[in-house]
């Protein structure tokens, strides 16, 4: 990708900008707060100048010092300094607050559309980048509200009521002053030009370098097993580098273009208005007060843009991460959608009807299946890796969207059932089941709304898993750490069926149920396996065929089309793909 692509225009920066600052309106009167005291403490400091050239001017220079006025002088002095520091501990704080309400719904919003999104987006995407973008991206974000846009808005008053002021003291050096700003606009304009590009990458080697840590925490055994250390700190250390030297390019631009410019600005700005006042006292009059206040109201003039282009920085971050963030949320690769909101599944037949399927739009994985699992039946999906039978399981949970051919069930289409209907009826296990922090009796239970312990406990003993839990000295509160890596195996799949059982589907989805268990509770799990089938529609992936043998359909793929089916026994006769994987596996090879 080429750094004109990468780098965002003013157009995109400002939609961006847009979107974002929408999260602000459910907040206005807050927003009224905030300005209000903004207001106030930019009118104050204004007020402090004033009141400095008129002590200099009425009292100082002339050296007339009545104490009534003078104290009356002090009193208004530290008065507005008292209210100017209030004033901006409030405003600082109600946008402090808005930011943080602002990024709490943003980051709510972003996780809700992830939860949307279909597997394949989460086949393409890195688990550390998505993290990198619920994180440091709105991190970055929440800085833009309280540093930038607090800055930006007392900029505005800044620079307005210094304006008047110095139009108020001298109108003609007013003017001259304004000669300066398009000095300023262009060296921002230039930053702003360059900036974009240069955290858009920084924030891209950043989000790589998550997902890189996270790639290396998650397969840690395989790295350590294969000796894998030294490949996989290079890589990091190219990553790392990469982000380094984007980061760099980001620190000669401030350093550059930021403060030293607009300070040089500034500088000369004020060596034209003390040659302008200096020449102008050999024709008239012109009291210290009035330099002074002058002067003041030109720092005053020129340090809020100081400060935005100090925070210009900030600012450029957030937008570009924003612009990520709200990437991720407008991703098209969302869940497929269910076209109908009634229907309730009774019997769980199932029905595949001529069913084509391509993940990248070019090569199909499933070419034309074709199958029928009557109500109770037992449906195996047998074949080499790359077979098409995890796909076909994948468009059955709607994982995936399927344009060609139809799936159904008890004779209606898949897409026209509520989603709540196909949740409530169907359950999967998966091969290697993921437990969540918590306890077993949340990993069963998953904290549905209605389910009670009863259920929780019903549903373990059914599979014969609660044995094993009340083995455990709190029993069902038992802790489960990440990936319930304290539980074996075979414990996991038993809570997993538990879990499963817990909602009495209709239809079973097993995928590879039986790939990983240990031997120990391996007549365990093919006893809770013979339970749970009972009675219901069954569709199981096998890796173990010694499993399905009793299964009332046998598919065996191959190159995502079916080529051989029938029961075990007349697969076997007919001596084929199937006979021979079977061979394969009863002589201990590995298929």
């Amino acid at each position: 990708m080429s750094e004109t692509q990468l780098q965002m225009s003013s157009k995109d920066q400002m939609k961006t900008l847009g979107r974002l600052l929408k999260y602000t309106l459910p907040f206005k009167p807050l927003i009224a707060l905030a300005l209000s005291m903004l207001v106030l403490s930019t009118a104050g400091s204004m007020l402090v100048p004033y009141i400095v050239k008129v002590f200099i001017d009425q009292y100082l220079v002339p050296r007339h010092f009545p104490g009534n006025e003078i104290i009356m002088l002090l009193v208004l002095f530290i008065g507005v300094e008292l209210i100017v520091a209030l004033a901006s501990y409030f405003s600082i704080y109600f946008l402090e607050f808005l930011a943080l309400k602002v990024i709490q719904q943003l980051r709510i919003d972003a996780f809700r559309d992830i939860s949307s999104l279909g597997m394949r987006f989460f086949d393409q995407t890195p688990s550390g980048s998505i993290v990198s973008r619920l994180t440091n991206d709105t991190e970055a974000i929440v800085e833009m509200f309280t540093g930038v846009l607090a800055t930006f808005l007392v900029a505005i008053f800044m620079v307005i009521s210094s304006f008047i002021m110095m139009f108020v003291l001298d109108f003609k050096m007013a003017f001259f002053a304004m000669c300066f700003m398009p000095l300023i606009v262009l060296v921002l304009g230039i930053y702003r030009k360059y900036a974009s590009l240069y955290f858009y990458q920084t924030r891209r080697k950043l989000s790589d370098l998550n997902a890189k840590l996270g790639e290396s925490i998650e397969g840690m055994k395989i790295i350590q097993v294969f000796n894998q250390q030294k490949r996989l700190k290079s890589e990091f250390e190219a990553i790392n580098m990469s982000h380094y030297h984007y980061s760099m390019k980001t620190i000669r631009l401030d350093s550059l273009l930021l403060r030293p410019a607009i300070t040089l600005i500034s500088t000369l700005s004020i060596i034209a208005i003390l040659a302008y006042f200096g020449i102008l006292s050999f024709k008239t009059a012109v009291t210290a007060g009035t330099v002074y206040a002058f002067i003041q109201y030109m720092q005053r003039f020129f340090e809020p843009i100081n400060q935005v282009s100090q925070n210009l920085n900030i600012f450029q971050q957030a937008v570009v991460s924003a612009s990520r963030v709200f990437k991720m949320m407008d991703n098209e690769e969302s869940a497929p959608k269910q076209e109908g909101d009634k229907g309730y599944i009774n019997d769980g037949r199932i029905e595949f009807r001529n069913v084509s399927f391509s993940y990248d739009g070019e090569r199909d994985v499933l070419k034309d299946i074709s199958f029928t699992a009557e109500p109770g039946q037992t449906v195996a999906l047998v074949g080499h890796t790359g077979s098409g039978k995890s796909s076909i399981i994948n468009l059955f949970m709607r994982f995936y969207e399927f344009e060609r051919g139809e799936i159904l069930i008890d004779g209606q289409s898949i897409r026209t059932y509520p989603k709540e209907a196909l949740k409530q009826k169907i359950g999967l296990v998966l091969q290697d089941p993921f437990m969540f922090y918590g306890t077993i009796e949340s990993n069963i239970k998953l904290y549905h709304p209605t389910m009670t312990f009863e259920q929780v406990e019903a549903a373990a003993k059914f599979v014969y898993a609660h044995d094993f839990i009340m083995n455990f000295k709190d029993g069902y509160q038992h802790e489960v750490i990440e990936k319930g890596s304290t539980l074996s195996s075979g414990q996991r799949q038993l809570i997993a069926f538990a879990r499963t059982m817990a909602i009495n589907p209709k239809i079973l989805i097993l995928d590879e149920a039986t790939a990983n268990i240990d031997s120990e509770t391996e007549e365990q799990i093919q006893q809770s396996l013979t339970k749970m089938r009972h009675g219901r529609t069954t569709l199981a992936i096998a890796h173990r065929l010694s499993t399905i043998q009793d299964a009332d359909l046998i598919l065996v793929l191959n190159q995502g089309e079916i080529v051989e089916r029938g029961t075990h026994e007349s697969l076997i006769k007919a001596g084929g793909i199937y006979q021979k994987m079977y061979q394969l596996q009863r002589s201990g090879q590995v298929s």
